[in-house]
């Protein structure tokens, strides 16, 4: 089980369909899979911020996977943040069955807290890569995704309209500043 995580903007995708590209060139069986509520750039594929793109299956639920990925090589799963908590057992599963399983997914919210089941699902992985983004305003590693828009919800679709990729000085200030006006 490979697990690639880090912020919005870092190449998570990318890093995806890059080894699941070098699996199906290996001529292995790959099924790639990602929510169904992300339909960002498409409802079916799953497609990088560079616009690169893999034929995926959108589902519902992590047991989805488990029942369309068994007889497969190799799985990828997109945006693992976004999955109920049973997609830690259902990667362990494929994982025991000798199916490689390479998972991208956000490590943490725009709060800067653990995300979801990233954290559950790193800590069984036998390989955590973690990308980074570069923070515009500090030049630095970003490794925060701090929403910019006014939603108040964990779960909020968005890019760059919506997202910035920031470095934890910038992430820190930010947040001491919206909770404490007067920290100005």
């Amino acid at each position: 089980m490979e697990v690639i995580c880090g912020s919005m903007f870092s190449g998570k995708t990318e890093e995806l369909i890059r080894r699941l590209r070098r699996a199906e060139m290996a001529g292995q069986k790959v099924e790639i899979f990602k929510p169904k509520i992300d339909t960002r750039y498409s409802d079916e594929d799953v497609v990088s911020h560079n616009h690169n793109k893999i034929p995926s299956t959108a589902v519902d639920s992590s047991n989805e996977i488990l029942l369309l990925g068994s007889n497969c090589d190799v799985v990828g799963i997109d945006e693992a943040q976004f999955f109920d908590d049973g997609i830690v057992e259902v990667a362990n599963q494929l994982a025991n069955g000798g199916t490689r399983v390479v998972i991208a997914g956000l490590d943490m919210d725009f709060l800067g807290r653990p995300f979801g089941p990233m954290p559950n699902l790193m800590a069984t992985a036998e390989y955590v890569t973690k990308v980074h983004a570069i923070c515009k305003r500090t030049g630095n590693l970003a490794n925060y995704s701090m929403r910019i828009s006014h939603g108040k919800d964990i779960v909020e679709l968005g890019e760059t309209e919506s997202y910035e990729a920031v470095s934890r000085r910038v992430f820190m200030d930010e947040v001491l500043s919206k909770n404490n006006p007067e920290s100005k």
